[in-house]
């Protein structure tokens, strides 16, 4: 994707081939900063002060976190210890434990000796199969968008929640993948963006990333999307999600299930797109069994925002002594969910369907 005509990816390595640089989150809409990660300590900091976020952007630093901490300890304690650090940062999202794993796997049978370079390759790998992935699933997306668009001879409004666009991946982006390549192939859409209380990541990333792009968009409150499906306004929802069950359940940023739940009640397309590393295949039921990750109540009663004067600053926006609480995702039912867009294709939200596509799984 492209900031001002120039191509980012979210993550990637800085001139000295060791160095892994990012885009920190946490600065934008108002500043685009770049920050240098040079160790594990680093790595892990920035997944759990969400400098970056996104289930797949969290694997590919997890990954790159691996390499880091190989560099200055490569020995099977010194990766144990670093698969400890950097899957203790997030509970949620299945993409961390998956790029672990995978990290785990490429170095452990290596000697010592060799670990490093070996890092380094398979974090790389991780990061270009990641925007492979979500290149198909935006074609599979688009295709749908074009469907909509083929019937009704309009501009397609889609709904989306928090932000699964490309600031959430290493490249495209899961649910935003469809919408950048429909918008690309010349097909007439627009965008309501859910602001994404607490953290505001819609308001700040979707609405961010959308402008840069020259999508059509219009940032709401979270609470308008049922307003907007009542009357019509809305033709699809396509969200992401950090954890998708075998059965198809879908874990995503808190406020997805009332999303759902509207689109359900209106007769509107409900779609999750997400990567095929997002599934977890030892969860079925997401309610009882994905751990929900509750972030600190600062989220929640304090805001970022930039003043008339360019100044950006935090004010807090609840009552002293009033207590809150912040729980990060919510759990939507796989009888919620109209289809779930893969880099293999669209499938029902249900074990037959995720089976069908990945019958290797089976």
């Amino acid at each position: 994707m492209k900031i001002n005509g120039t191509p980012y990816r979210t993550i990637w390595l800085a001139k000295d081939g060791k160095t892994v640089e990012i885009i920190d989150q946490t600065r934008l809409p108002h500043e685009l900063v770049v920050m240098a990660l040079r160790s594990l300590d680093d790595a892990a900091r920035s997944i759990k002060d969400m400098w970056v976020r996104g289930a797949p952007l969290i694997g590919a630093t997890a990954a790159y976190g691996m390499a880091l901490a190989a560099v200055g300890d490569a020995s099977d304690a010194g990766l144990e210890r670093a698969y400890q650090v950097l899957h203790a940062t997030r509970p949620t999202a299945i993409n961390l434990k998956w790029a672990l794993d995978e990290m785990m796997a490429a170095l452990k049978t290596l000697p010592v000796g060799e670990r490093i370079g070996a890092a380094y390759q398979r974090a790389a790998e991780i990061c270009d199969e990641d925007s492979a992935q979500n290149a198909a699933l935006g074609e599979h997306g688009a295709a749908i968008i074009a469907e909509h668009h083929k019937a009704k001879r309009r501009t397609i409004n889609i709904l989306t929640h928090c932000n699964a666009g490309w600031l959430a991946t290493v490249d495209w982006g899961t649910a935003l993948a469809p919408v950048y390549k429909a918008f690309d192939s010349g097909i007439p859409l627009h965008v309501w963006v859910d602001e994404t209380r607490p953290r505001n990541q819609g308001a700040s990333l979707t609405a961010r990333e959308l402008n840069w792009h020259g999508v059509p968009h219009t940032v709401i409150a979270d609470n308008t999307g049922g307003h907007l499906m009542q009357h019509g306004m809305v033709d699809l929802c396509i969200v992401g999600t950090d954890r998708t069950t075998r059965n198809g359940d879908v874990c995503n940023k808190i406020g997805t299930y009332l999303k759902a739940l509207a689109a359900r009640d209106n007769d509107v397309p409900f779609y999750v797109g997400l990567p095929s590393p997002t599934i977890d295949w030892t969860v079925a039921d997401g309610v009882r069994e994905i751990p929900i990750e509750e972030r600190s109540a600062r989220e929640q009663t304090h805001i970022f925002g930039r003043t008339e004067d360019g100044q950006v600053c935090e004010v807090q926006v609840t009552p002293d002594g009033s207590p809150a609480v912040n729980y990060g995702f919510d759990v939507t039912p796989a009888r919620l969910v109209t289809g779930l867009i893969t880099e293999r294709g669209v499938c029902e939200a249900s074990p037959e369907g995720l089976r069908g596509l990945f019958p290797e799984r089976a």
